[in-house]
């Protein structure tokens, strides 16, 4: 059961944002509508959620597959040096993402140092800066499965050819 969870806690996260999203932004269209005032907290927390629900679905089209690929070089190289580049691709993409998390948790430390609080609520910038390095953990994790996935594919492939 917590297996099965763990596999789709991105999904599950992903929906409580876009259903939190939701429900903010009908309630900030019903209250200018009906008390002509905007909610000026509703945007701010929408926007907060839609960098976390970004990295999410990046982690989601990751762990699916669905990443666009400009594959236009691998297509006209052989299996051999496809390999390689699709093994380049993957390293690079776990680099770059693993920095993303990285370098947002020094982000999220110089908030929570500095006392930063957000322009609207006046709630600690650290909490919603939190979803930068939590979102490219898990973005982060999908590409190495991959990576680990398309290295141990191709160790099957020697090995069934010797």
């Amino acid at each position: 059961m917590l297996k099965k969870f763990l596999h789709h806690i991105e999904e599950v996260l992903s929906a409580i944002c876009l259903a939190v999203m939701t429900v903010l932004a009908f309630v900030n269209v019903i209250s200018r509508y009906v008390f002509s005032a905007s909610l000026s907290f509703t945007d701010e927390i929408t926007t907060y959620l839609f960098v976390l629900l970004s990295l999410l679905g990046a982690a989601i089209a990751a762990k699916r597959g669905a990443h666009l690929g400009f594959t236009i070089l691998q297509d006209i190289v052989g299996e051999k040096l496809r390999r390689i580049m699709v093994l380049i691709g993957y390293g690079f993409a776990v680099l770059f993402s693993g920095a993303i998390c990285y370098y947002g948790v020094f982000m999220v430390l110089s908030q929570y140092a500095k006392k930063q609080i957000t322009s609207g609520m006046q709630w600690p910038e650290w909490t919603f800066g939190s979803f930068v390095p939590v979102g490219a953990f898990f973005l982060t994790i999908r590409f190495l499965e991959i990576f680990i996935k398309e290295i141990n594919h191709k160790k099957e492939r020697d090995e069934a050819e010797i």
